[in-house]
């Protein structure tokens, strides 16, 4: 054979594809806890549509990245930047602090109100229980007095206003 014979051209070869291998890919690595990464690293989602849709929309939000808009860097020579990014976190946490204290104040004044309102009122509901026994007591004695006074004729009212509870009372059951 002749070493002619053993030399291939390029004109007699070929280009095939190669069959693709299923490669065992890992996805990346989520960053560590340290990490000043901007965006959090989620897993992708499995199949999607064979999930229902609450499993969806848990999945959605928990997916959605993270941003962390407070990265100052340590650099050696921090700009103006940096200081207008400073004062503007520092105006935003006032705001925040500012908010906070007069939400409390408003619900301390409620509670306060609200606890002078239902004293207020169990006052003036002792007053008028007070009151209102006084009247009962008063009308109960006048009525005592009444009937020490025409004790005969009272004998006689209460065997007719007997008859007439019977009645009444027949006329309920009849009913």
């Amino acid at each position: 054979m002749s070493s002619a014979g053993n030399q291939r051209s390029s004109a007699d070869m070929q280009i095939v594809a190669a069959p693709e291998r299923a490669v065992a890919a890992l996805p990346p690595r989520p960053p560590a806890v340290s990490s000043t990464a901007l965006v959090e690293y989620k897993p992708p989602a499995p199949n999607l549509e064979e999930e229902d849709i609450e499993i969806k929309l848990r999945r959605i939000l928990e997916c959605v990245p993270v941003r962390v808009n407070n990265t100052s860097g340590s650099s050696a020579g921090s700009g103006s930047g940096d200081f207008h990014q400073y004062r503007q976190m520092r105006r935003k946490e006032q705001d925040r602090v500012a908010r906070m204290d007069a939400d409390y104040q408003r619900r301390k004044q409620l509670a306060e109100f609200n606890m002078r309102r239902e004293e207020r009122l169990k006052a003036t509901e002792e007053r008028t229980a007070k009151k209102r026994s006084k009247r009962q007591k008063k009308k109960q004695r006048k009525k005592e007095k009444k009937s020490k006074l025409s004790g005969g004729e009272e004998e006689c009212r209460k065997e007719e206003s007997s008859d007439d509870d019977k009645d009444s009372v027949d006329d309920e059951v009849v009913n």
